[in-house]
């Protein structure tokens, strides 16, 4: 049995509620149970970490201080993390970090000395699903109204909210539970697939 080594968790509409391109730390609010589910993890030596892609950078719409003054106040709200890593780029620039690639998900596993088999990215849209998947980490989704219908039905598990997502990990995570298959309903803390509204303007 392979156990949980780290949880990665995507930044905004994940931990904290998303506000676009955000600068200012006074606008951070983490989602309801965020920081009780941090704390479980800690509490049994999991390591925790963030996988960010903050394109307003790239945009000219916030500097990379705006970002880590950002990040502290997350920092100060849901307590300290293992490794944090932030994508400044945009949707064209062609960098390897920025998510659906992997980059940030191997470079934050290699941070904190944690094979990425034993990583699990937390996030809320597809393209967080799809960087744990080619980093070779696992993958649990939390839907949002601006979570695409067709990314809640290909994620490989989904999570009604963040206490539950965490909750799956705990004792066992679902892919270690024999003759389960991809865990959509039933299991601990687990929903089935949810509508979700196509947003406007959501973000990339």
């Amino acid at each position: 049995m392979s156990p949980v080594g780290a949880v990665l968790f995507d930044r905004d509409g994940t931990l904290v509620h998303d506000v676009p391109y955000n600068a200012d730390p006074g606008l951070v609010r983490p989602v309801e149970g965020a920081r009780e589910a941090l704390d479980a993890l800690r509490a049994r030596g999991i390591r925790t970490g963030v996988v960010t892609n903050q394109s307003g950078i790239a945009r000219g719409l916030l500097t990379e201080a705006d970002a880590r003054r950002v990040n502290r106040r997350v920092e100060e709200l849901l307590g300290p993390f293992d490794v944090w890593a932030l994508c400044p780029h945009g949707p064209d620039d062609g960098c390897h970090c920025r998510k659906p690639r992997p980059g940030m998900v191997l470079w934050a596993a290699g941070r904190i000395c944690v094979d990425p088999a034993d990583c699990v990215v937390i996030g809320d849209i597809g393209a967080d699903m799809e960087a744990a998947r080619r980093a070779g980490a696992h993958g649990i989704l939390v839907p949002t109204p601006q979570t695409r219908p067709e990314e809640t039905a290909a994620a490989p598990h989904v999570a009604e909210n963040l206490p539950a997502a965490v909750q799956l990990l705990l004792p066992d995570p679902p892919w270690e539970r024999p003759g389960d298959g991809p865990d959509r309903a039933g299991g601990p803390g687990v929903s089935a697939p949810r509508a979700a509204h196509d947003a406007h303007g959501r973000r990339v």
